[in-house]
């Protein structure tokens, strides 16, 4: 446990005995009021949605505790601060009156960043199969403005060049209502990209490029709602608009299950339900806690007829801490298609993609219809510090970075289902079961920015040392 929460679990029980007053034989206290400081761009109210304490509430004093770590740990995930503390300011011990004093560090909200940024899946596929082409990476601008208005309201814009052109911009208002429990959002985004990664063989991408022309072009618009009844649970509802093209020399001679049935221009409408719920510490590095996720997608609502899919996947994780320094992570995933009829072949993703990987497997992808996914990790955490940079640092909210250092033992399980594989294409790790795992280093710098070093093998007996990175900007 951490001192400070021992010493403040300590201070309650004593000044809980003290107390005279009780309800059912409990002593509690009543949360007169609340205030916030150190907010110099988020609205206070804001702050205090994000936590379990309201003023007027009464609580149990064995409990006070507990919900005060919560409170600052659903803090520090909005993204809009370094540093969240509660603090008694005042307690009146004859009538079990509490003052609550939030005390936050904002972080920087304006994120003009120049790109530099790999176009392959991960480190390892650019620096080993793709011999670490700079042709294969992207460069241009990011403009992110994660508190506009200081409601966390979020502003996004890219311009990119390089191996993939994009041009998107979204915004997003998470309280638009006054019970603050409902959001709206919008994005649209224009891809293109001169070579096209049309097929799978031997669980490897195959690409085609074209110099001359644009072999793939990607257009996107939605409009979302999120509904928040409760401070840790999301329901997510997104109409998406998708208009898709691709050469027709993929289309008609490389792979006329591309888009199928030999199409090379695919328009559908989406409707996606997401349901979330999180109750870890810190969402990007958990070490205590656990989430829930469900997501159902109908792809294709009848208007173009060119695209029908219907897609349920799910997540669940649940982090273990014992003692001092040690925790267990698990978290398993799951994807079904509902549509079991031949999927095409961009929609037909189940491991090697985003969240969906596996430790070993770097370098390959599966697809199919169904997918389910157990990863492990017992971390130690043998560091915990932090660098002041000074007055070399100009920018205020970056002059101090938390940097935590943690041990890992890795373990993944994984398997696809794929009842429409290709014979000819070897795609030998469908329809198996997949292990792999090995030892890593995790570099933690602030609460949200990832560094892991893994040296990891597979049931293959292929064996390798990977880089992978999480910024969450």
């Amino acid at each position: 446990m951490h001192p400070r929460i021992f010493l403040l679990s300590i201070t309650l029980c004593l000044l809980g005995h003290c107390c005279s007053w009780a309800a059912n034989g409990e002593d509690r206290v009543y949360i007169d009021s609340i205030s916030v400081v150190g907010n110099q761009k988020t609205k206070a109210e804001i702050i205090l949605r994000e936590m379990s304490l309201r003023e007027g509430d009464t609580v149990a004093v064995d409990q006070l505790s507990n919900a005060i770590e919560q409170s600052e740990q659903m803090i520090l995930n909005t993204g809009l601060f370094n540093r969240a503390s509660i603090s008694f300011k005042a307690w009146e011990g004859a009538t079990g009156r509490v003052h609550l004093l939030v005390t936050v560090e904002e972080t920087w909200f304006v994120y003009p960043i120049p790109i530099f940024e790999l176009a392959d899946r991960n480190f390892n596929v650019w620096w080993v199969e793709q011999n670490r082409s700079l042709k294969r990476t992207n460069y241009g601008m990011d403009f992110a403005h994660i508190n506009v208005s200081g409601r966390n309201d979020r502003l996004k814009a890219s311009l990119k060049y390089g191996y993939t052109r994009r041009y998107s911009l979204s915004y997003t208002m998470p309280y638009v209502n006054k019970a603050r429990t409902l959001g709206l959002s919008a994005d649209v985004a224009f891809l293109r990209n001169r070579e096209v990664n049309y097929q799978t063989e031997e669980n490897k991408q195959a690409f085609f490029e074209r110099e001359d022309a644009f072999m793939l072009d990607r257009f996107s618009a939605n409009l979302g709602a999120v509904y928040r009844p409760a401070i840790q649970t999301f329901h997510r509802f997104n109409l998406r608009f998708h208009q898709n093209r691709v050469g027709k020399e993929v289309a008609q001679d490389l792979n006329p299950r591309f888009f199928l049935n030999g199409r090379h221009l695919q328009r559908f409408l989406a409707l996606r339900y997401q349901f979330f719920y999180e109750n870890r510490d810190v969402a990007p590095y958990p070490w205590e806690g656990s989430f829930l996720s469900a997501e159902l997608e109908k792809e294709g609502l009848g208007i173009w007829k060119e695209r029908s899919g219907l897609t349920l996947t799910a997540g669940y994780g649940q982090y273990f801490p014992f003692g001092e320094r040690w925790s267990l992570g698990m978290e398993a995933r799951g994807k079904v298609s509902l549509i079991r009829s031949q999927q095409p072949y961009r929609e037909n993703r189940a491991i090697g993609f985003g969240d969906t990987n596996l430790r070993g497997f770097e370098y390959y992808i599966i697809d199919g219809l169904d997918m389910g996914m157990l990863k492990s990790s017992l971390r130690f955490r043998f560091w915990d510090s932090g660098i002041n940079f000074g007055k070399l640092m100009p920018i205020s909210a970056f002059r101090n970075m938390p940097f935590r250092l943690h041990l890992t033992f890795n373990s993944d399980f994984g398997y696809v289902n794929s009842p429409h594989a290709s014979a000819e294409l070897n795609n030998f790790l469908d329809n198996r079961l997949l292990w792999g795992g090995g030892v890593g280093l995790d570099i933690v710098l602030f609460f949200d920015k990832v560094i892991r070093i893994e040296y990891s093998v597979n049931d293959l007996l292929e064996n390798g040392l990977f880089l992978h990175l999480s910024m969450n900007i």
